[in-house]
């Protein structure tokens, strides 16, 4: 970049490498459609005005244009993606920069896994921009393949895409002034340090806050998210594959609020990614439900620039990065052409980039020790038993405590009250660690469903209603290295493989999508499931999220932060 020729465009002087003629600009400056043309030099857009020499000029003819969408907080292995072909998913879809914390991949491979994804970044057409894993693993209750101290923290937010401290989970860790957590937060100084609280609420919030703690994905009502913006934290509007906040949450967004909003997705399928889209569809969503397009758009580009002091971009003016959209139909976000620091990308939904190679690293990460059929069982010890209620729609879960039948000794399933069996292996160092529990609202009548996605220390998790099923079920995951598995009747119904890492495939988008959806639609006939029933699975073993959860070292109930049996 030539700063004097920058500014010779900018004057009109010399010409612009692109100019884009005739659009209405989505300024999300000061929330109006802007009529002007736009210059641009290399990466930067030079000027905003009336221009007219060019190298190259495209007239828009009156569509829209606005900022690239910026997705705010995300997981991208929820995808289930490599980060080629995330990006060859997102980007059509208006998404040119994402915040996402690498947790995930982290607790199964450490820094290694943090590097796999930061490398391939650099050749990819979208700004990925990383937050240091703050809880790798997330609590002491469970087994995850690798351990992130402070002092690697320290050195993590050296890199320069790293931004900030990624979501601190472990809430109960500071309000109660754990050294090391503090430690990581004393680590990240003078950075941006996403909040996780869900729940939090009174003194304990101010406690959560006087930390440092800026933000929060994890509000599920409308209570709850008024306190916190009122406490000073910046609100992430998630609306994800299995948590949907919008709806609940959109009301907090008036004249006065929503410069502290912003739209994220935290974690997304990848069906929902090829047929709804990415941050894209949120906004959608929000216009939808009367939030006025300029606003919605300013909250899914601008707004997230700000919180993360990402000054560069999330706006049309002199001196941005010339990540821009196209919009035909500004109320349903209709996006045409999508331009990655000027250069066109993408057209009509469709890439127009080359991906990196697509390797298959990161693999033999499922270890685990050989299951006896005893190891499943449920000792009878008391009259009632915990379970774990799935919430419709949420992530959280109810502690509900109910009387089970007992069989020689051990508690057994109840599939007509929807009661089943929950098991979660320890897949990492073969430790043989094996936590049984019971869980109810998952709707299986017959079989088992089992995955190595499993938040966040990505253990071996399989529901189901006979000790048989699970354990072929688990076998398989164990076979395949990773992925999903539906079982019944101890046959290997379907089945969708993750050998990277146990979390992502290396096939393209619609290949990965096709054998997602044919394990969904195989275990949706196994009895009235859910929807995304995988990704319910998915967060019930998490000891962050209230109320009750399974770990590799058994049942956690996450309010009194211990496990109780």
């Amino acid at each position: 970049m030539n700063l004097k020729e920058l500014i010779s465009v900018a004057r009109g002087e010399i010409p612009a490498d692109l100019l884009l003629k005739n659009a209405r600009i989505v300024n999300t400056f000061i929330g109006e459609i802007e009529q002007a043309d736009v210059a641009i030099y290399g990466d930067k857009i030079a000027g905003v005005g009336d221009y007219d020499k060019a190298r190259e000029i495209i007239d828009l003819q009156g569509k829209f244009l606005a900022p690239g969408l910026i997705n705010g907080h995300t997981h991208i292995e929820s995808s289930m993606l490599h980060p080629a072909r995330y990006a060859q998913a997102v980007v059509p879809r208006g998404t040119l920069a994402v915040v996402t914390d690498l947790h995930e991949i982290a607790n199964v491979c450490g820094s290694e896994g943090i590097k796999f994804v930061t490398d391939l970044a650099r050749k990819l057409p979208l700004d990925m921009l990383f937050m240091a894993p703050s809880c790798v693993p997330a609590t002491h209750l469970e087994t995850s393949g690798a351990q992130i101290s402070s002092r690697e923290v320290r050195k993590i937010l050296a890199h320069p895409k790293i931004i900030g401290l990624g979501e601190m989970m472990n809430f109960p860790g500071v309000v109660s002034g754990d050294e090391e957590v503090l430690q990581k937060i004393d680590a990240s100084k003078g950075k941006v340090i996403d909040g996780h609280a869900p729940g939090l609420a009174g003194k304990e919030l101010n406690a959560y806050l006087s930390a440092g703690m800026l933000s929060d994905h994890e509000s599920t009502t409308l209570e709850e998210g008024k306190e916190k913006l009122r406490r000073g934290m910046y609100l992430m509007i998630r609306e994800g594959s299995s948590e949907k906040n919008l709806d609940a949450l959109l009301p907090l967004v008036t004249d006065n609020t929503y410069k502290r909003c912003f739209f994220v997705v935290d974690d997304l399928s990848c069906s929902d990614l090829l047929w709804e889209g990415d941050i894209d569809s949120v906004v959608r969503k929000a216009i939808s439900r009367g939030l006025e397009p300029i606003r919605a758009i300013q909250m899914a580009t601008i707004n997230a620039t700000e919180y993360f002091r990402l000054y560069d971009r999330g706006g049309i003016g002199p001196g941005y990065i010339a990540d821009l959209i196209t919009i035909t139909d500004l109320a349903k976000l209709e996006i045409d052409m999508v331009f990655y620091r000027g250069k066109l990308v993408a057209r009509q939904g469709k890439p127009l980039f080359t991906l990196p190679p697509v390797t298959l690293e990161l693999r033999d990460t499922v270890r685990i020790k050989p299951i006896m059929g005893k190891s499943l069982k449920i000792a009878a010890v008391d009259e009632t038993y915990p379970v774990i209620e799935i919430t419709p729609g949420q992530i959280v879960t109810r502690k509900a405590m109910e009387k089970m039948k007992v069989v020689d000794g051990a508690v057994m399933p109840d599939v007509g009250r929807d009661i089943l069996k929950l098991v979660v292996v320890e897949r990492h160092k073969a430790r043989g660690n094996i936590g049984v529990g019971l869980v109810k609202g998952f709707g299986l009548k017959k079989g088992a469903l089992a995955s190595s996605v499993a938040h966040d220390s990505h253990n071996i998790i399989a529901v189901g209603t006979n000790d048989f099923d699970i354990l072929k079920a688990i076998e398989e995951i164990n076979r395949l290295q990773g992925g999903l598995v539906v079982c019944a009747n101890l046959e290997i119904l379907a089945s969708l493989p993750l050998p990277i890492a146990g979390l992502l495939s290396p096939e393209p988008l619609d290949v990965v999508v096709s054998q997602h959806e044919i394990v969904e639609r195989t275990a949706a006939n196994l009895g009235n499931l859910p929807p995304s029933p995988f990704a319910i699975l998915s967060f019930l073993a998490l000891p962050v999220i209230p109320e009750l959860r399974l770990t590799d070292l058994g049942l956690v109930d996450v309010n009194e932060f211990k496990l109780i049996r």
